[in-house]
């Protein structure tokens, strides 16, 4: 294994994901996130800036990314009547309800024209329409040619394409590979599609967790022994670069290769020569080092923990692999994968393709958007775990319900990704404060911030230092502070009546959105004045 010439490229890091289309050539596109025939999710239209996309029943084809023809939506209860998206060419996009099509977000039902902003796109926005279909607005490449599935790893997001084309560039040469990433965002995936594409393909793939190896025996495992090296040593003992000659060598976790571990790792890609433990004559090997991380090396070698020349050697190529909440198209396509494995076993296929058009969606809308919007901190590992307890939890239901122990998982949203509709984005006031945490905010404090601002959510947002997507997060946790969806129609009538009308004083009374309280005065047939 003789050393090569660096090169060291990444994909995208988070942050120049989020710059929205100014940086690159992406495009606002709407994804299928769960529809009543749940095989469709995946599917997708892109949004043109050149003119509206009309979506409805009939219109437009949703079809997966290098794939076709498509097909509409085509769901009943869908109206007939266009949901209007216009893509701006400053990557903000205007959604307009058409008249009887219900779109909500994050629960909050739209009645009039809506903005997102360029980062709200960026970080993805989940729709639901009549309850039903679960869109997710984002951004995505404007064009494609490889299948979801290619590589065997699921999903057609901006990053996940990306990591695709650096493992096709990489995979036929003889470099060291390092995959950086998070835990449970499919690091030995990414290891063996390199195997699978590399002329070594019909050799060994082994795949070794260093951090399952007790520190006392890494070197040994890996480098094998020689009879009578240690006590109890009877025989030679292969190691695990011996095992994969004229293969792949997978190193899971190679930040916690024990110092002398590091000093051989180096010798090897250096040389393609090791020293089994006892052995005075060096091994040859040839072996495709691939090592995977999710630790800051960096800080480890500052640390005096990690050799600064092994990450040069290891990371000849290094590709990154985005964590799931910055991968969110990908959570449909995803949940239906793991869904598919889980209930073949059972018997209960039937349960993504109903046979009638009306059947209610096993994946409810509400429950989409939900695992959607959720951080996954455990990334794709978590997410196979909830849905196997999902499907096993609900074996034989006609709908998937969360348990007590998914539903305390699920509690935790991604406040940067929470959907909540926003207004064109205004300057921030002068007094606005620092920005906070939204789980520092106490309800108390809240409620006193919407008092002073008249219940306006934005001026509230101001004074608090949050965002004003987080407004709505803080509101559904305060059980003190209502809402006007939550208000009866008795006391919205009583109210309208002891007020003379007057919105804004009944804002003051019933200490509710007046934009919310505008659209329950309409929908009462009460005159509320615009």
């Amino acid at each position: 294994m003789r050393e090569q010439p660096l090169v060291d490229i990444s994909t995208v890091d988070a942050v120049e994901r989020r710059r929205g289309p100014q940086s690159s050539s992406l495009v606002p596109a709407l994804t299928l996130v769960s529809h009543p025939m749940a095989d469709r999710a995946g599917e997708r239209v892109l949004l043109s800036t050149q003119r509206g996309v009309a979506v409805s029943r009939n219109e437009p084809a949703f079809m997966r990314p290098g794939q076709g023809p498509g097909a509409h939506l085509a769901d009943p209860f869908l109206s007939r009547k266009p949901v209007m998206f216009f893509a701006q060419p400053d990557g903000r996009v205007r959604l307009e309800p058409g008249e009887g099509s219900r779109v909500a977000v994050a629960g909050l039902v739209l009645e009039g024209p809506w903005e997102f902003s360029a980062e709200e796109v960026a970080a993805g926005v989940p729709l639901e329409l009549a309850g039903r279909v679960v869109l997710l607005l984002h951004l995505a490449e404007p064009a494609s040619a490889e299948a979801p599935d290619a590589l065997d790893m699921v999903g057609s997001s901006v990053g996940l394409q990306r990591v695709r084309r650096l493992i096709e560039q990489v995979a036929d040469l003889n470099v060291p590979v390092l995959i950086r990433g998070e835990t449970g965002s499919g690091k030995e995936l990414i290891a063996q599609a390199i195997h699978r594409r590399s002329p070594r393909r019909h050799k060994p793939f082994v795949s070794v967790n260093l951090g399952a190896i007790p520190k006392e025996l890494a070197a040994v495992e890996l480098f094998g022994a020689r009879k009578g090296s240690f006590t109890g040593s009877v025989r030679d003992q292969e190691g695990f670069f011996q095992a994969a000659h004229g293969g792949t060598l997978f190193l899971d976790e190679v930040g916690e290769a024990p110092p002398e571990v590091q000093v051989m790792l180096l010798r090897v890609l250096g040389t393609g020569e090791i020293y089994p433990v006892g052995e005075r004559s060096p091994v040859t090997v040839d072996v495709r080092l691939v090592a995977a991380t999710d630790a800051l090396l960096e800080q480890q070698i500052q640390e005096g923990r990690f050799k600064a020349p092994l990450l040069h050697r290891l990371s000849g190529f290094a590709i990154r692999v985005p964590p799931l909440r910055e991968r969110r198209e990908d959570v449909g396509m995803l949940f239906h994968h793991f869904a598919r494995e889980e209930l073949e076993p059972l018997g209960e296929l039937k349960r993504l393709s109903p046979e009638e058009a009306t059947a209610e969606p096993w994946l409810p809308a509400a429950l989409a958007v939900r695992l959607v919007r959720h951080d996954w901190p455990g990334n794709i590992r978590q997410l196979r775990n909830v849905v196997r307890q999902l499907v096993i939890g609900n074996r034989g239901q006609p709908r998937l319900q969360l348990d007590a122990q998914l539903e305390a998982e699920l509690a935790t949203l991604n406040a940067a990704a929470s959907g909540r509709p926003s207004e064109r984005p205004a300057a921030p006031a002068a007094s606005a404060s620092p920005r906070r945490k939204p789980s520092d905010i106490t309800p108390q404090e809240l409620l006193a911030a919407l008092r002073e601002s008249g219940w306006e959510f934005q001026a509230a947002a101001d004074r608090l230092g949050i965002f004003r997507t987080s407004i709505y997060d803080l509101i559904e946790r305060s059980p003190g502070i209502r809402t006007a969806g939550s208000l009866s129609v008795e006391e919205l009538k009583r109210c309208h009546r002891e007020c003379a009308g007057d919105v804004n004083a009944m804002v003051r009374k019933l200490e509710v959105s007046k934009r919310a309280l505008v659209r329950r005065l309409k929908e009462l047939g009460l005159g509320a004045p615009e």
